[in-house]
């Protein structure tokens, strides 16, 4: 038998009570969902799944349908579809060295601008469960007319990895 012993990522995990969602099925898409490339690990826009692999409620635009605290509560789940996506390609989320970048993208009703406060919930997500050494990053936030499947949020990222 290997060794049963949790990597500190998933201890981490554990100790917060949070679930990853499986990861998303790209079989039929014409890209990938990470693409490793020597110490980086660069991943594809993700939208927010919860952790049975559904679609997150609600759907639509911030700031008419869906509220600024949903949004940064889809924010939060796209954040762990990230991590479940980066477990899957490098076996052990411990492989982490450092978030480098975010990419938020929110699907806003016209006069909605606190992009910043939605993608928080991302950024704060990883933070808690990868600590301010490895979890600090860049960010960006912008407001778009419209996203795939009517999501509120869609994020991209980038990491180093050892």
């Amino acid at each position: 038998m290997g060794d049963t012993t949790l990597s500190r990522i998933r201890t981490r995990l554990d100790e917060l009570g949070i679930v990853l969602p499986p990861p998303m099925d790209t079989s039929k898409l014409p890209f990938d969902l990470t693409r490793i490339e020597g110490d980086r690990v660069l991943l594809s826009g993700h939208v927010p799944f919860d952790s049975d692999g559904r679609l997150l409620q609600p759907l639509g635009k911030v700031g008419a349908e869906v509220t600024q605290e949903e949004a940064a509560r889809a924010a939060r789940h796209v954040a762990l579809g990230l991590m479940a996506s980066l477990e899957q390609a490098l076996g052990d989320l411990d492989r982490v060295r450092g978030w480098l970048r975010l990419f938020g993208m929110v699907n806003v009703a016209p006069d909605f601008v606190a992009t910043t406060p939605v993608i928080n919930g991302a950024s704060e997500v990883i933070l808690e469960v990868f600590g301010p050494e490895v979890g600090r990053h860049t960010r960006s936030a912008i407001g778009v007319a419209a996203l795939p499947f009517g999501v509120p949020v869609e994020i991209e990222a980038e990491v180093v990895i050892r």
